[in-house]
Formats: C-alpha cells, sequence, structure tokens
C-alpha cells in the first residue's frame, strides 16, 4: 500500500519543479521567443574559381549586440555524398569549386544569451543551389618526386569545346610559376606538366590555376583552383644504406630515411619490409629483426617509405634495390668443403684427359732399344783409328821449321830427315 501511494507524490512534484524552472526562465527572458522573426536572405556571387555565399538575417542592431548570433553552415559538392558542416560568426564563406560543377548549400541563424550561451532562438534554413559552367577536366592528380621535381596530369572530358585550350601555373611563396613543358594527347591538348629543379616549403600551400582558353579569340573561358601541401603530395625516394647482418641466430636489417622536403626526423616516417616467402610487415623503426630460421637458403629484402606521423600521406615510396639475406657462416663451410674436395678431382681429370690426348704415357713407358751388330762393329771401328791418329800425332815433332827463299820470295820446309826418309820408302 505504501509503494502504491509514493508513485504519484513523486510525479506530483516532478511537475511542479518543471513548471517553477519555466516560469522563472520566462520572466528572465520575456517574450524572447515571440519577439524574433528570424529569417536568411541567402545569395552567390561567383568569382574565378570561388563562390562567395552572403547572407543576411532580420536582426536589429540593438539587438545583435545584445545577444550572440551564430550561424551554421552547410554544403555539398554534386558528385559527392560527404556534407561539410561549420558554425560561423561571419555572415559569409568562400567556397572553393575547384574541379565541381557546383553544390547544395543551407544556412540558419542562432540566437544566444551572452551570459550563459544558452540559445534562446534559430531560424530554420535557407537554402540555395549553385551550378557552375561545364567542368571539362577531372581527375586532377599532383605529385612531388625527386625532392625538386613536379608532375601533375589531368584528364579531360570527351564532349569539350575542339577550339579549347588547358594552360598550367601554379602560386606557391606568394610568386606564380608557368608550366616549363606540357604533356598533349592525341587531339593536341594539354593533359598534363611536368617542372623540374623547384624548391617548395613544406608548410606553405601550393596553389593549381588551370586556365580555359578559347583559341578562337584568345579568351579565358574559365579557370580550375585546387591546392596541396607539398609534404601531402611528396612521393620519398627508396630508404637508403641498407645493411644486413646476422647476430644471435637472427637476421637484422638496418637502414636510413630518404631525403625529403619537409621534416626528416625519426618519427615522421613509416616503413614496409618486405622479405622473400614472408607477409610484407609495418615498422616505425629504422631497423627490424627475426629469427633465422633456414639459413642455407637464400632470400632477398626490400623496404620502402611513407610520411604518416608529422603529416598524413598516403604515397609510397618504390621498393628499395633487393638485398641478398643468408646465413654466411652455414653457406661458406658449404663452399669450402665443395671447393676442398672438387678442385682435386678436377685437376686430376683434367691429368688424366690431357696425358690420353698427348699419350704422354705410351712416351715415358717405352723400352729403350739394344744396339745392333752393325753399330757395334761400327763402334770398333772408329775407335781402333782414333788410336791410330793419335799415335801418328805422337810421332810428330812439336818444331817445323821455315826457311825463306831470297830470291824467289817461295817458302821452303825443310822437314827433318827421318821423315823424308819414310817418304822416299
Amino acid at each position: 500500500m505504501t509503494h502504491v501511494t509514493y508513485v504519484p507524490v513523486v510525479l506530483i512534484l516532478s511537475f511542479f519543479q518543471h513548471k517553477m524552472f519555466s516560469t522563472g526562465l520566462s520572466r528572465r527572458q520575456p517574450d524572447i521567443v515571440d519577439e524574433f522573426r528570424l529569417h536568411n536572405d541567402l545569395q552567390v556571387t561567383k568569382k574565378e574559381s570561388q563562390v562567395i555565399l552572403y547572407w543576411n538575417n532580420n536582426l536589429t542592431k540593438e539587438e545583435t549586440e545584445k545577444y550572440t548570433v551564430k550561424y551554421i553552415l552547410s554544403y555539398m559538392f554534386f558528385n559527392t555524398s560527404q556534407e561539410r558542416k561549420e558554425r560561423l560568426q561571419e555572415k559569409k564563406k568562400r567556397i572553393r569549386l575547384e574541379l565541381h560543377t557546383g553544390f547544395k548549400a543551407k544556412v540558419k541563424t542562432q540566437v544566444f544569451m551572452k551570459e550563459t550561451e544558452d540559445l534562446i532562438k534559430e531560424s530554420g534554413w535557407t537554402e540555395c543551389t549553385y551550378r557552375s559552367p561545364p567542368v571539362y577536366i577531372q581527375n586532377l592528380s599532383c605529385i612531388i618526386y625527386n625532392i625538386s621535381f613536379f608532375n601533375c596530369t589531368w584528364h579531360i572530358k570527351a564532349e569539350d569545346p575542339a577550339d579549347v585550350q588547358y594552360f598550367f601555373s601554379y602560386r606557391h611563396t606568394e610568386k606564380d610559376f608557368e608550366c616549363q613543358q606540357y604533356i598533349k594527347n592525341t587531339r593536341n591538348k594539354n593533359i598534363g606538366c611536368h617542372m623540374k629543379e623547384i624548391s617548395f616549403q613544406p608548410l606553405r600551400k601550393i596553389i593549381l590555376n588551370i586556365s580555359v582558353v578559347d583559341q578562337r579569340n584568345n579568351s579565358r573561358r574559365l579557370s580550375y583552383y585546387k591546392g596541396f601541401t607539398p609534404q601531402k603530395i611528396e612521393k620519398l625516394n627508396p630508404p637508403i644504406n641498407i645493411s644486413v647482418s646476422l647476430e644471435n641466430r637472427s637476421i637484422k636489417i638496418h637502414w636510413k630515411p630518404p631525403p625529403t622536403i619537409g621534416s626528416g626526423g625519426k618519427k615522421c616516417f613509416k616503413y614496409q619490409v618486405k622479405i622473400t616467402d614472408r607477409k610484407i610487415v609495418d615498422v616505425t623503426e629504422e631497423k627490424y629483426e627475426y629469427p633465422l630460421l633456414r639459413p642455407t637458403k637464400k632470400c632477398t629484402a626490400q623496404v620502402r617509405a611513407k610520411k604518416e606521423v608529422c603529416i598524413t600521406n598516403k604515397i609510397w615510396s618504390d621498393w628499395s634495390e633487393p638485398v641478398i639475406i643468408y646465413d654466411e657462416r652455414s653457406v661458406d663451410s658449404i663452399v669450402l668443403s665443395l671447393t676442398l674436395f672438387g678442385v682435386p678431382v678436377f685437376l686430376g681429370i683434367l691429368l688424366i684427359c690431357a696425358c690420353r690426348r698427348y699419350r704422354f704415357l705410351e712416351v715415358v713407358t717405352v723400352p729403350f732399344p739394344s744396339p745392333t751388330d752393325k753399330l757395334t762393329t761400327w763402334l770398333a771401328t772408329d775407335e781402333t783409328q782414333n788410336q791410330k791418329q793419335n799415335s801418328v800425332q805422337m810421332e810428330i815433332p812439336s818444331e817445323i821449321i821455315l826457311k825463306i827463299s831470297e830470291d824467289s820470295g817461295d817458302e821452303d820446309i825443310q822437314q827433318p830427315r827421318h821423315l823424308k826418309e819414310s817418304e822416299d820408302l
């Protein structure tokens, strides 16, 4: 019974508290809701690639000074699903069209108490739609590489006028730069620009400008603008100084970050390591270590990089050149054993082949022939003649007397008497 009577009492007390709070609020803000007749008048002004939205409300100057007035702006480009909302205190907004063909926008006014920031009144939405002239450029893409190279490309719709040409320029660090080299399609339309030896300030935006020029009267029809932060469109070079070492049965890979136009701090980079027969691994440091499972099997390692911490960049660098990984001790021992065993065998086979080719063994093993009887007789005869000649030479005196005739000048040789007598005999 007590529980049944308690619920109505609580409800009655809650009703009286809410009534008293509403009465007090109405006493502090007498008829504020009723005295405002909020209404916005929204206007659009086109200026090059920008659209400026203006709006006015019916608040008086005294009311604007007495209360805090804010505006909520919401807009969405055509062919996109992302709605952008902003809370503003000014009554205008610059919207960059870039390559969009138009947008839908709506705005409403809110009035707050200055002391408490309580919402007093808000208007309904005032909507408008803006359609730009035909846009023939799409898929604009730009990239910075090798520190000082800059490329931009775009596609042109098939329905673009034949006499229209597209010219590229950009503004950076309060200076304007014209395209150095255009890229053309088969219709001789400019569809890209290549520039080199350019310096960039990483925190200063690059504002691109693609002007559409009617070549019949040399008049500019339209310009498209788009802004980039240099570091967000930079494609880094692969990491440098990659080295591999084997320590405690583990492979350790070290590298250095590539040069960049912005911050080169270690915490700015994110890396990926790709090893043969393994999944790609994300790494935040300048090293990677993994256990060596099959020491005799060679594999390769590659590393690539991008910026993700200091600034968001979705462009990965190319993979570095492959670095061969293997267990040097295991491979060297196998190579050494094969060398020690294979070299003698190879030399032996080579020697056998050479001996067979040039018949060295037959020459060495042929027996020396014994002398024949004729050779023996000839040798004996030759020896006898030598002995006789030697005996005759022993009998010849060692002195020979020469006599020169004074009359005839002839030389007479006086031989010894015993030799002359022997001759007469």
